[in-house]
């Protein structure tokens, strides 16, 4: 039998899903974001060390990095921990997350001192990697803020925002922030990185049967910069309106 299309009954497929950006989720870091996509959430938390990874001692700039885990009940069966060191999926998304997060940054503004942004899934349907950037860059801003504050540094190393979004075609319809039951269905997944800038960090995509157009292409990354767009809005209000310390 033929399966029903696929319908979105709460908004249009040019939308995103409720968002939510909680900054100072997380008191002890120097700063954090709990994120929400739909009924996907994050926690963000950037931490502080004054010490940069051996290779870059000699540069004298810092570093920031990114680690990524989903806890065991975050999905509707158990996963297990991954006590034995991070499996393929895991270190490609903290790849990605370290990646989009380091390419606002001014490393040498920073200074030879790294901040790691740890994001874990508390809830997952779909959309964690893209959450986590979203949220990690929040975080991370507040984390520069902190230093700056402190005396440590003299301005935030932040030059830019950068968020990420998914996109899809469902039933042969482009839609945007797909939710696990959508994105278990899509012909084509893209997950899309970008910046306030309007410039793309990364672009991920693939066919799930036949090949897709260009035009398609274009359609999917039309609609990712859309959803980035309002997405670097709301991080920008969310920056601002933080108090000082």
């Amino acid at each position: 039998m033929p399966t029903e299309p696929l319908k979105r009954t709460a908004r249009d497929d040019d939308q995103l899903r409720a968002i939510g950006l909680e900054p100072g989720a997380v008191p002890y870091a120097e700063g954090s974001c709990k994120v929400v996509f739909g009924n996907t959430t994050v926690l963000c938390a950037a931490s502080v060390e004054e010490k940069v990874p051996s290779w870059k001692e000699a540069i004298g700039s810092g570093w920031v990095t990114a680690e990524y885990a989903m806890l065991p009940r975050s999905t509707h069966t158990r996963r297990r921990r991954e006590r034995s060191g991070t499996d393929g999926r895991t270190s490609e998304i903290q790849r990605l997350i370290g990646r989009s997060l380091r390419s606002v940054c001014d490393l040498d503004a920073l200074g030879p001192r790294t901040v790691t942004v740890d994001c874990d899934v508390l809830q997952a349907d779909g959309g964690t990697r893209t959450a986590a950037i979203t949220g990690g860059c929040v975080a991370l801003g507040l984390a520069f803020r902190s230093l700056v504050e402190l005396g440590r540094i003299e301005a935030s190393p932040l030059r830019d925002l950068v968020a990420a979004i998914s996109a899809g075609l469902v039933d042969a319809r482009p839609m945007l922030d797909l939710d696990y039951r959508e994105d278990v269905r899509a012909q084509v997944d893209m997950n899309i990185v970008g910046t306030g800038s309007g410039r793309l960090v990364e672009v991920q995509g693939a066919a799930e049967g036949n090949p897709f157009s260009r035009e398609a292409m274009d359609q999917l990354l039309d609609l990712g910069l859309l959803g980035i767009s309002a997405l670097v809005r709301r991080q920008r209000q969310i920056l601002s309106e933080v108090p000082l310390a």
